[in-house]
């Protein structure tokens, strides 16, 4: 597909701003999209967890505008940069994994992307096509195109190396890889966070160095930087590295659940930077929740009932929305029992569970498959994360041996449920 429509100034100004944090140069992008020319969009991932965030999602988000104009997206799978470790906005270096580990988490991720991005505009490669074939002749000239004093220009390196922290050589070669690629696939534009700045901006640079005609003015890619979504914790970037995250496959009621768990702070960057929600009713919603900070304000609630409506909806479907909302309302609002709720059958007589007429429950959830381990199952008792459901609403389990009866339910954690069937009695 070749066929690209030229923008309104209104699109365009959707897209340039909404959901951006910088362009750079801005007019090179803008002329480009008035060019009518079919333009090579690239976004790279780096596997290190089989699972795409909402983090994530903004930039794809993003980039499906710009498909459906007729561009055509090439994501990068980061199967060589994910076994160096990048330290990209963090303030020590990420553990390096396995090609076993990155195949599986690469093979895990690639159906997510349409969940997003149309599949008849993408692109999908990997470094591997061309960085198995480099030898270290061909590394070491890649990295004489640039001198240490470049590479320091990085915020964390230059960070790390003014507080005298430890930077290692192979940290280095990450953004001249991930700038290798723009020459790869020939990128146009590439899109990142704006942790990702300084590595765009090496890609640019190495296309001219390198005399591709790249770029919506032949002078190398434009660089497309998107704000990045903060997290669950309501403090760091959304990561998987950090396990803050929301995935854009996890279930309805997980996903909705989560969202709901959000700082109220987060409520508009989260319209804006995940919705199509249009900018008068952004404004309205921003004044909204300022009117209300600091106060449990049903308004507040209510504007984050529809943000989680929203963003499930575009995940999934506007039914599955719909029974989230409910699932919700009736175990987080009205404390109900849950739909969604795990089975154990087990004999009440067993002694791997029965100790002198209570139960060891760490055990119980561990078999059940509700948590990895036992000590899991421990430290989320001791943290306060396990709840009791009774008729009268939900009691704080505190002992790891509790009397049970039969279809006995428990919370654990936020999202998870547990029913308790004695086998004896079926």
């Amino acid at each position: 597909m070749t066929d690209v429509r030229i923008p309104t100034d209104d699109v365009i100004h959707q897209i340039a701003t909404r959901a951006v944090a910088e362009i750079i140069p801005y007019q090179e992008f803008v002329e480009g999209l008035r060019a009518g020319r079919p333009l090579r969009l690239k976004m790279g991932f780096d596997p290190t967890k089989p699972v795409i965030t909402l983090g994530w999602a903004v930039g794809l988000r993003k980039l499906r505008q710009l498909q459906d104009l007729g561009h055509t997206v090439v994501v990068i799978i980061g199967d060589w940069t994910a076994r160096i470790g990048d330290p990209s906005g963090q303030s020590q270096t990420r553990l390096m994994l396995s090609e076993e580990e990155v195949k599986a988490n690469s093979e895990a991720i690639l159906r997510q992307f349409y969940k997003v991005l149309d599949p008849q505009r993408t692109e999908i490669r990997r470094q591997s096509e061309w960085f198995d074939r480099f030898s270290l002749a061909d590394i070491v000239r890649l990295a004489a195109r640039f001198t240490v004093a470049q590479v320091l220009q990085r915020d964390d390196f230059a960070q790390r190396f003014s507080e005298h922290r430890p930077i290692g050589l192979h940290e280095f070669l990450y953004p001249i890889l991930q700038a290798y690629d723009s020459v790869a696939v020939e990128a146009n534009v590439e899109f990142g966070g704006t942790d990702q700045k300084f590595n765009n901006l090496v890609g640019r640079e190495l296309q001219r160095i390198m005399g591709q005609k790249a770029g919506p003015a032949g002078q190398g890619q434009a660089v497309f930087l998107v704000p990045l979504l903060v997290g669950l914790d309501g403090r760091q970037k959304m990561s998987q590295s950090l396990g803050n995250y929301i995935a854009v496959d996890d279930p309805p009621h997980e996903m909705y659940g989560k969202l709901m768990s959000i700082p109220d702070a987060l409520i508009l960057d989260y319209f804006e930077l995940l919705t199509d929600v249009p900018e008068e009713e952004l404004r309205i919603i921003g004044d909204a929740l300022q009117e209300h900070s600091g106060h449990p304000a049903i308004h507040v609630m209510n504007h984050k009932l529809r943000l989680a409506r929203e963003i499930v909806t575009q995940f999934h479907s506007r039914e599955a929305a719909r029974e989230a909302a409910e699932e919700f309302r009736r175990v987080f609002m009205e404390r109900g029992p849950p739909e969604n709720v795990v089975e154990f059958t087990m004999s009440f007589r067993d002694p791997l569970f029965l100790r002198e007429s209570v139960y060891h429950l760490p055990r119980i959830l561990e078999a059940s498959g509700l948590v990895s381990s036992v000590s899991e199952a421990t430290r989320l008792i001791r943290q306060g994360a396990v709840e009791k459901l009774t008729q009268f609403g939900a009691e704080p389990v505190h002992r790891f041996l509790v009397p049970l009866t039969d279809r006995a339910t428990f919370r654990v954690g936020k999202h998870r449920f547990l029913r308790i069937v004695d086998a004896d009695k079926q």
